[in-house]
């Protein structure tokens, strides 16, 4: 007769499982403070539609480890779904914010946090269309805190992939994060991070569909591909998401530390 499994303890740098005393004795250190935001949207036959936040999450999660930080509950919705580069309105599932929405929920969040004591903060982004309303935020938030020593900074992790990490990932060349939607990089950090999540069997091997350069309202249906991948993804693989991983924790956990003036 098994035992039955214990459950995960709770993690150590996650916000939304520490209680309120956890939470205050952490602040104490003057931590980095996380902020995973992302989307929910389609990302394909064989992808989860939380993979915009759930891949900062799990990134900030090791980097936090690492450097003492705490990592706030992630914004799990982001700006509208574009159809050049994450598929469009099309699939079931996709749900967007407006504008003004995703940068006044960045913008609360911000100020909450300073209200709690928290001065460094990070946001760290998963979501190709978000980052402007995200930069907005922060920016109205920094008014907001005037006065109070807030220091911010904002990142996309694809952003600090090496050339040398992505001839390895991308042995026939990187296509560019705006076709990388549900494809190569993403499938491939899922399968590092989130394995069970990931449906192999279903991985698409797809042409992308062609789309001009420049957008339309209403938008076209023909531009995407069936399955809502931009490109195929049969080239993934736990190795590949790995890799990478790797080499977020390293960089990205050394901009953090230098941004925020913390040791090595």
């Amino acid at each position: 007769m098994t035992s039955p499994a214990q459950p995960p303890a709770p993690s150590p740098v996650l916000m939304a499982e520490m209680t309120w005393p956890d939470y205050a004795e952490a602040l104490e250190r003057n931590p980095v403070v996380f902020l995973p935001t992302g989307a929910l949207e389609q990302h394909g036959p064989h992808l989860p539609m939380g993979v915009d936040h759930m891949l900062p999450l799990a990134i900030a999660e090791e980097i936090a480890r690492d450097i003492g930080g705490v990592v706030a509950a992630p914004v799990c919705y982001g700006y509208k779904s574009m159809t050049r580069s994450a598929g469009g309105p099309f699939f079931p599932g996709s749900t967007g914010l407006d504008a003004a929405t995703l940068t006044g929920i960045v913008r609360d969040i911000i100020r909450e946090l300073v209200r709690h004591g928290v001065r460094r903060i990070c946001v760290l982004d998963g979501n190709y269309e978000n980052l402007w309303f995200l930069n907005e935020g922060i920016d109205l938030a920094m008014r907001d805190a005037a006065g109070k020593d807030l220091r911010v900074m904002c990142l996309q992790h694809w952003d600090f992939l090496t050339e040398d990490t992505l001839a390895q990932v991308f042995p026939e060349g990187y296509p560019g994060i705006e076709l990388e939607h549900a494809a190569v990089l993403e499938t491939s950090l899922m399968m590092h991070f989130y394995p069970h999540l990931v449906r192999a069997d279903l991985i698409p091997d797809n042409k992308a569909a062609y789309a001009p350069p420049y957008d339309a309202w209403p938008p076209h249906r023909d531009w995407v591909a069936p399955e809502g991948n931009l490109v195929s993804a049969a080239g993934a693989s736990p190795a590949k998401g790995a890799l990478m991983a790797e080499q977020y924790r390293r960089d990205i956990g050394a901009a953090v530390r230098g941004e925020f003036g913390l040791g090595a």
